[in-house]
Parts: C-alpha cells; sequence; structure tokens
C-alpha cells in the first residue's frame, strides 16, 4: 500500500485534504511555518511518531523506576519493621516529632533493638540503626561512601552554603583538614576568659531576677543567648550585648532555626518556587541576608587588614588579644598553599554558628534540669566545684580546671546520653552497606543513626531511663563499644567542635552551681520536642535560688570590632 493510501486508509484523509490536527501540533507547526506547505502531512506524521517515542521512552522509564522499587523493596524484606503501618502514610503516625512520638520510638526498642525499617508514606523507606554494632558499618564509612542526606538537611542550604556541615566529596575533606587546627587546644584555650565572662553575664541578670529570692526561669531562654553571646566574640571578637539586648544579627539567627524546623512539616513549602512566595519564605530570605551581610562584612574587614600589613605583622598585632575563627580560617592553608575563599569562610563561620549555639544550648539546658531534678547530684557537683576553687580570690575557671571535674563531667554525659541534643542523623549511602549479621542496606537508602534510640536501647544500656552518672566512670566504660554514646555522633563525620561544646557546658555548669541552687518548677510540665535539635513545647522552667555568700563577678566590657 502506498503512504498515501496508508495515510488515506488510517485518517480519512487525503494528500490534499486539511487534517484537523491535535492542538500542540498545530502550535508547533505554526512555529516552525509548515502549516501551509506541502510537507504539512510529513510533519504532522513526524510529530505524532515523536511523540509516541517520547511516550514510549516515558513508560519504560516508569517501568524502570518501578522494577527498580520492587527489587530494593525485595532486598529490604530481612529488616523488620514496627507494628502498625499505614498503606498511605507509613508508620508516619508513630514517629510524630514530640513527647509520645519519642515514648512510641522507646516502645520499639522493646522488641526490635539493632535496626528497624520504616516507611515514609508508601514509596519512601528508611533504614534506623538503633545499636553500637549496626551504627559501625554506617559511621566507619568514608564520607565519600556515607555522604550527608539532603532529604533532611536541604532547606539549611541557603543559609549555611556548603560548610561542613553540608558538604560532601574532596570539598568537605579539604575543609574538615582546614578547620581542625581551629579546634585545638592551643586555640580553645583563651576562649575560656569568653565562656567565663558570658556565664557572669547571664548570672548577673538572674541576681536582678531573683532579687535575693527565688524564681522560676526558662533555661533555654537565657541559655540561648548566653551560648550565642560567646559564639559571637569566640567567632568574630564582636560583643552585641545580645544577653541584655536585642541584636538584629542574633534575632536573625534565633528566627531561621525557627523557620527551618517550621518548613519540614509543612510539604507544600519543600517547593522553592512556592516557598520564597509565601511570608515565611520572604521572612527567611531577610533573615538569612541580615546573617550574612554580618559575616561578609566582618570577612572582608580583616581579609582587607591582612592584605595591607601582611601575615606576619598582622599576627604580630593579634597578640595579647584572642585569636578568633575568622582569624584562624584566613591564616588556613592547604598542602598546595591555597587559601579557603571568602565564600568558604562565611559558610563555615555560619555553621560554627548555627550548630555551636543551637546544640549547646540544648545539652546545657538539659544538664541544669537533670541536676534541679536530682539534688544528691547537684550537692556532688557542687562540692566538687567549691574544693577547686577553695581559696581562689575570683570565680574564674582556667583551662587546667576542666580536668578536675570528673563527676560535672559524668553527670553532663548522662544528660547528653538522656536528651542527646541531636536526636538523629542522616546518611544516604552510595554503595552497599552490610551488617555484622550479613544482612545488606542497599545503596541510595536513606540510613537513620538514632542516637535517642541508640543512647535508650535496654541491650546497651541496663536501666536506660535511670538518670545514673556513674555510668560514665572510667572503670564503669571500658567494656562498653565507644558507639554506644554518640552525642556528637562518630567516624569521619564526627562534631568537629565537640572540645569545643564540652568545655563551654563544664564552665557554665561549674559557675552555676557554685552560684545558685536549682530547683524543677512542679507547675510547669516538661514535654520533649525534637525538632533540628531537642527542645521541649514551653521551655525548661527551673526554679533559681541565689547561694548564700555568693556573687557574680563583673563582666569586663569588651570593645565591638
Amino acid at each position: 500500500m502506498s503512504f498515501n493510501k496508508a495515510l488515506e486508509h488510517t485518517t480519512g484523509l487525503g494528500l490534499g485534504d486539511q487534517p484537523r490536527m491535535v492542538p500542540i501540533t498545530d502550535q508547533i507547526l505554526k512555529v516552525l511555518r509548515l502549516e501551509k506547505t506541502s510537507f504539512r502531512t510529513y510533519a504532522i506524521s513526524a510529530l505524532l511518531l515523536s511523540l509516541l517515542f517520547i511516550f514510549f521512552r516515558f513508560l519504560v522509564k516508569v517501568f524502570q523506576i518501578c522494577h527498580k522499587f520492587h527489587i530494593t523493596c525485595q532486598r529490604l524484606r530481612c529488616f523488620p519493621q514496627p507494628p502498625g503501618r499505614n498503606w498511605l502514610l507509613g508508620h508516619l503516625g508513630m514517629y510524630l516529632p514530640n513527647e509520645s512520638g519519642l515514648r512510641d520510638e522507646m516502645k520499639v526498642l522493646d522488641t526490635l533493638r539493632h535496626v528497624v525499617l520504616v516507611w515514609i508514606g508508601p514509596f519512601l523507606p528508611l533504614v534506623v540503626l538503633v545499636h553500637p554494632d549496626y551504627i559501625k558499618p554506617l559511621l566507619g564509612a568514608s564520607a565519600a561512601i556515607a555522604p550527608k542526606d539532603k532529604l533532611f538537611y536541604g532547606f539549611l542550604t541557603p543559609w549555611l552554603g556548603d560548610g561542613l556541615l553540608l558538604s560532601k566529596g574532596e570539598k568537605w575533606s579539604r575543609h574538615r583538614r582546614l578547620l581542625t587546627p581551629a579546634f585545638h587546644f592551643d586555640i580553645l584555650k583563651p576562649y575560656m576568659k569568653i565562656y567565663n565572662q558570658c556565664t557572669d553575664i547571664m548570672h548577673a541578670k538572674w541576681h536582678r531576677l531573683t532579687a535575693g529570692a527565688t524564681a522560676s526561669l526558662d533555661m533555654f531562654e537565657h541559655v540561648s543567648l548566653l551560648t550565642l553571646d560567646s559564639l559571637q566574640k569566640c567567632v568574630f571578637s564582636y560583643n552585641s550585648d545580645c544577653q541584655e539586648k536585642n541584636s538584629d544579627y542574633i534575632t536573625a539567627i534565633i528566627e531561621l532555626s525557627a523557620l527551618v524546623v517550621k518548613r519540614q512539616y509543612r510539604i507544600h513549602h519543600h517547593l522553592d518556587f512556592i516557598y520564597y512566595r509565601t511570608a515565611d519564605g520572604r521572612r527567611f530570605k531577610k533573615a538569612c541576608d541580615i546573617v550574612h551581610r554580618f559575616t561578609t562584612e566582618v570577612i572582608q574587614e580583616r581579609r582587607q587588614a591582612l592584605n595591607q600589613q601582611g601575615a606576619e605583622a598582622w599576627l604580630k598585632s593579634k597578640q595579647g588579644k584572642t585569636l578568633d575563627f575568622i582569624d584562624v580560617l584566613l591564616l588556613a592553608q592547604d598542602e598546595d598553599g591555597k587559601q579557603l575563599s571568602d565564600e568558604d569562610i562565611r559558610a563555615e563561620a555560619d555553621t560554627f554558628m548555627f550548630e555551636g549555639h543551637d546544640t549547646t544550648s540544648s545539652g546545657l539546658s538539659w544538664v541544669l534540669f537533670n541536676l534541679a531534678r536530682y539534688p544528691e547530684y547537684q550537692d556532688k557537683c557542687r562540692e566538687e566545684i567549691q574544693e577547686i576553687m577553695k581559696g581562689r580570690e575570683t570565680d574564674e575557671i582556667e583551662w587546667d580546671d576542666l580536668a578536675q571535674m570528673p563527676f560535672i563531667t559524668m553527670c553532663i554525659k548522662e544528660s547528653l546520653r538522656l536528651f542527646p541534643p541531636v536526636t538523629l542523623i542522616s546518611r544516604r549511602c552510595t554503595e552497599d552497606i552490610k551488617m555484622p549479621d550479613g544482612r545488606v542496606i542497599p545503596k541510595g537508602i536513606i540510613c537513620l543513626v538514632s542516637i535517642y534510640g541508640t543512647h535508650y536501647n535496654p541491650s546497651v544500656w541496663p536501666d536506660s531511663k535511670v538518670f545514673n552518672p556513674y555510668r560514665f566512670d572510667p572503670e564503669n566504660s571500658q567494656q562498653r563499644s565507644p558507639l554506644a554514646f554518640i552525642p556528637f555522633s562518630a567516624g569521619p563525620r564526627n562534631c568537629i567542635g565537640q572540645s569545643f561544646a564540652m568545655s563551654e557546658m563544664k564552665v557554665v555548669v561549674a559557675l552555676t552551681l557554685l552560684r545558685f541552687r536549682l530547683s524543677v518548677d512542679r507547675t510547669k510540665k516538661v514535654r520533649r520536642k525534637p525538632e533540628l535539635i531537642l527542645r521541649t513545647e514551653n521551655g525548661i522552667w527551673l526554679n533559681v535560688e541565689p547561694l548564700s555568700g555568693q556573687t557574680t563577678a563583673t563582666p569586663m566590657a569588651q570593645p565591638q570590632q
């Protein structure tokens, strides 16, 4: 059959007829200016064949995705699931970000103590690891094999950029090497004066609020401002006096943290083109601009001074002053002599401000809460710091004192076990991960290391719900896996600032117990709320009572730069 007859047979039209076309082909022919040419029919046939080919390719792609998903589901069948999976929501109803959700997670640990498969909706499986032996293959893998997953961290990118928290591959490895000296003990030691000073400011405020009696104060509110104050001084050598008055920069950081959490729970806000047209999206962009502008101005000012004076003269001008985080990053060089760009430094400074203030303030607030709940441990900690400070003219804690606080350290660690600031971390592996029992997590699957689940796992921690600082007595820790306690994560991507956080927490706890007695405000119930960090629904309210004969040192003024 000829082409003309075939066309007439299938469409009822010959070459001389004007066929009625699908609207899309009509538009395409107009664009190509073929609607009135003799090639019209050929063009229509070619377009229809092209559309058919595209549709066929689409069907093949869908089939491949479905087949791959089916294979993945088959491979995941070896992992146990909690009961009560909904066909549409999966296990979402069981893992709510509130007190009841955390209790439901603990119930699952009664029967599933190694690895758990949970579903987010009908199509997103997550492998949750809750035992040290099963966490080890994941956290022990290189950063290239087990990078962080963007599903859980992606919303932070416009704020934090490509810093240590979010970067991966060679860039992450290079930045990790360059940033490690910034957390060396020699750099951290001078920060002790800043920790003391910022704690003195908070305590002076507490003395005014208590007026010699007892007052109920929200620890999260006061401690968050303290950690932001100290970080701004350690990172930028800048004193915004944020514990006493409002600061645009500090307000922006607090708002950004809240907006990121809010966005996570609004599915339609996950799409950027929708989110940035909402009121929250505009507030997020405005807050990012405030933070970035502040950081950029400090970096550019320091870079200009460094270039004008030269490294040697610039360092001499810093003698007698604390070398801050920006200073260290400006001087950092890799093996090839290459320095970090201003954009890289800004990303790392913003990351440190975010990670350092939120996690440390959460950890500190929960430590004070636990010591308020257990007066006998509070008294023992107070006796320890009083013994250290005996005979001194001032209350200032020194670097060498930190090693003389074994029981305070034990209490801090036990609090971090029961109330880890970060309750889980996520990885999306680029290779299959083999578990110790031979089961395999397929590559591409999101793996969640449940820090909370591991810390409450009864097969790892007997009487796991009980606050018992003696678990961290050196003699009791010897037989325990190092991955049983991971508040700062572990492996190649562990928290680079954990020494900074621990030293600050020890100073704040020690000085607080030296000057105040804490007790729980029974009129305000504490209900946990896991977000980016472990918070509470309505704060942590403690009764704060000044100890007789104790006064707070007058904070030294620090000039703005």
